[in-house]
């Protein structure tokens, strides 16, 4: 089965309500390829080996979520950026990429696939563009056996900042570089939340607002909305897709 480029990103633009961001970095079509799509592969990050593994499977179309072209950054085609582009362009591969829409989604989106994989309900957003979610835990549980759910689904052990006996039943959850929604998090009274980076500020939030932090790391808290959106549009549409996790330990 295939589908045009087109009706895969008109598709895609209404489903994670593109209009509705103001981004760092064009959302949609970034990299021209082919017009038919017949074989994607998704993954967080365009990284060179990401291209070398979709050049390898045969895939048109490249879907991740953090693409090129970031607002502030060297415009100039050189080196790195030059490497990624010449291969794409080589082998007619599409880049499509979806950043904010991708961590704000209501069911798709990385921060709602953690509060799922979490047990976290009744969710609710906060934080800039409303991206950032919190809820309730059925059960309350120490941030120490929190810390060891969240270790057990990112497959990698998070950062704990706090009181690790802290009894927490109140999360707040945003992926990757949202650490300094953190203030925010302690403002709604959440006994603990969870980001991927760590600041040094982050440390001195934490404690003085008695707010457990956990750092999970960027990548691995951001994969499970790009895994989520290729496999819904496998379904939609019949068409081959690949997920494809390059490792990164930041």
């Amino acid at each position: 089965m295939s589908i045009s480029r087109a009706t895969l990103l008109s598709y895609c633009d209404e489903l994670l309500e593109t209009h509705l961001y103001q981004d760092y970095a064009p959302n949609g079509l970034q990299v021209e390829g082919r017009s038919e799509v017949c074989r994607i592969m998704t993954g967080v990050t365009a990284s060179e080996a990401l291209i070398d593994a979709a050049i390898e499977a045969g895939a048109d179309t490249l879907i991740v979520h953090h693409g090129y072209f970031w607002r502030n950054e060297d415009p100039r085609i050189v080196g790195m950026k030059q490497r990624r582009l010449r291969k794409l362009l080589t082998y007619e591969i599409n880049l499509i990429s979806y950043h904010l829409p991708l961590d704000g989604h209501a069911e798709l989106g990385n921060n709602a696939q953690l509060c799922q994989r979490l047990g976290v309900m009744e969710i609710q957003r906060f934080g800039p563009q409303g991206i950032a979610m919190y809820g309730r835990l059925l059960e309350p549980v120490s941030a120490a056996a929190f810390a060891a759910r969240v270790g057990r689904v990112l497959d990698r052990e998070p950062l704990l900042v706090g009181n690790a006996e802290k009894i927490i039943q109140n999360v707040g959850i945003c992926s990757g570089g949202a650490q300094g929604y953190i203030d925010q998090a302690a403002e709604l009274g959440l006994d603990l939340y969870l980001s991927g980076e760590i600041s040094e500020q982050t440390t001195h939030s934490a404690v003085e607002n008695d707010l457990v932090f956990l750092a999970g790391g960027h990548h691995a808290t951001e994969r499970f909305g790009i895994k989520a959106l290729g496999e819904h549009l496998a379904k939609q549409f019949a068409v081959e897709v690949i997920f494809r996790d390059i490792f990164n330990p930041a």
